[in-house]
């Protein structure tokens, strides 16, 4: 007869671990060889050891026998106790060897560590594409499949994905839970916070490749690219004018709809594009951003700056077409080319 020590020493390459008893040392053999020899009677999914077969027969019972000391929480195994508790513990026994990070679960941990090295185990059937985690695969599979499990019970819209859901649901709740901390606008989805988040930073993630002319948001790149390609893809059906972007696109439909949709609040006064309602503030603001270096006086509009500055440089970029004589200002063109034509100016 083998001794103890031997007899419940795993042999295989590269493991070394012991065991208290045979038993245990054959179900860990088991994981060894891929065996999943317990099945359940309720949904035939396998197991290759009788305990973990036990702890998912409680998901069909419902039986939650291992109760959180900090909150109402309960669990089907120790296990799952134990990993909640480090939630309240703040405990994260599993650090990662490549970065910082650390983990209350050495699953989490493996889940991360696939980052680092790229490993994708999980692929879908139906397109091949590879996936780090299950869940993800599993989601994925949907958009083959079209199942929708996550189901609002507001509405009764369905959802492939139950984070989708999550946020469907703040619709009706109206929670905002992402809140800017320069200027205190909240809002209800992650994305959208993020775009906004670029105004106060000044992020601009997105190049143009012909010109590297940065933008802040990939539809801005997409419309500027159309400016070297001189694709104008959104046609007006009333005068079919045509448009490189979509937002110049719907603005130019205001003037076929007399929608106004941009009103002051201090004098009622409504306009087409937010530029000229953004113009028309500062009447009331009085406010003048534009300033000259040169003699420091303030513009409420950029176009009126621009003008000014001419009569500091000399800059002279309208031209007569008969003449040739050259005009710092487009008003003073037109007088002088009356002079052409005989009309006294």
């Amino acid at each position: 007869m083998t001794s103890d020590t031997e007899s419940l020493l795993c042999t295989r390459k590269n493991c070394g671990r012991t065991f208290k008893n045979r038993y245990n040392l054959k179900e860990h053999l088991l994981r060894h060889d891929g065996v999943k020899a317990f099945s359940c009677t309720a949904c035939s999914k396998s197991f290759v050891s009788k305990g973990s077969l036990k702890i998912h027969e409680r998901i069909h019972s419902g039986e939650k026998s291992f109760s959180c000391p900090e909150c109402p929480a309960k669990f089907a195994s120790s296990i799952q106790l134990k990993l909640h508790f480090r939630a309240h513990s703040g405990e994260t026994p599993y650090s990662c060897r490549e970065c910082s990070a650390a983990f209350k679960s050495k699953s989490h941990l493996n889940r991360h560590l696939r980052r680092h090295t790229g490993e994708r185990p999980y692929s879908c059937g139906k397109c091949g594409k590879a996936f780090i985690e299950r869940g993800n695969l599993t989601e994925h599979e949907r958009t083959h499949t079209g199942e929708k499990p996550h189901i609002c019970y507001e509405c009764g819209k369905g959802f492939a994905q139950q984070s989708a859901l999550y946020t469907h649901r703040r619709t009706h709740t109206g929670e905002e839970p992402y809140i800017c901390e320069d200027c205190g606008k909240k809002f209800m989805h992650q994305y959208s916070f993020v775009r906004h988040r670029r105004i106060h930073t000044g992020e601009k993630p997105y190049t143009c490749e012909l010109c590297e002319r940065k933008f802040a948001y990939s539809n801005h790149l997409a419309d500027h690219k159309r400016s070297h390609t001189g694709e104008k893809p959104h046609a007006c059906e009333d005068c079919g004018k045509k448009f490189g972007s979509r937002s110049h696109y719907v603005a130019h439909r205001r003037i076929h709809t007399g929608e106004k949709r941009y009103g002051c609040e201090e004098c009622g006064k409504r306009f087409v594009h937010i530029s000229s309602f953004h113009r028309h503030r500062m009447i009331h603001t009085g406010e003048r951003p534009f300033s000259c270096d040169e003699c420091g006086k303030d513009f409420a509009q950029r176009s009126h700056f621009k003008v000014h500055e001419r009569t500091h440089t000399g800059e002279k970029p309208y031209s007569c077409g008969e003449c040739g004589e050259k005009f710092a200002y487009q008003r003073s063109v037109y007088i002088h080319e009356r002079t052409h034509a005989g009309e006294k100016p």
